[in-house]
């Protein structure tokens, strides 16, 4: 049993970057979905593809990479079971100077930190890539 299903997709993703993985497994849940949609539309990751019926669905990620490289060198979790971290959309700040992003959950849904300043919402962090 997983108790944070969010930090263990984290980790599979950095591991499988780490490793130089064309992509990877991981267990569906709709937040998982919505993360990765979002990390496929900043080009963070290839693509997402939902695989499964019932309870045995499954994501299969294409990771991205430019010149041998892995598009994503860093993630992590922000906000935990232990610890929440809320932010209004004008205490947001900038990730490795404007390279990275932060991810957030808001009334709106998924969305990137550069969204939710033009949006002018806040939300929950839930973690930060660049």
């Amino acid at each position: 049993m997983i108790t944070d299903p969010i930090s263990d997709m984290i980790t599979r993703i950095r591991n499988a970057s780490a490793a130089n993985k064309e992509s990877l497994v991981l267990p569906y849940s709709k937040i998982k979905e919505a993360v990765l949609a979002v990390l496929v539309k900043e080009q963070y990751i290839k693509s997402i593809e939902k695989k499964g019926k019932g309870p045995k669905k499954i994501l299969k990620v294409e990771l991205s990479y430019v010149s041998g490289a892995p598009r994503i060198s860093g993630i992590e979790r922000v906000s935990k079971y232990s610890r929440r971290h809320y932010v209004g959309f004008n205490e947001l700040r900038t990730v490795k100077g404007g390279r990275g992003l932060y991810i957030l959950t808001t009334p709106n849904g998924v969305i990137t930190d550069k969204e939710a300043k033009t949006q002018k919402v806040g939300g929950e962090v839930i973690l930060k890539a660049w």
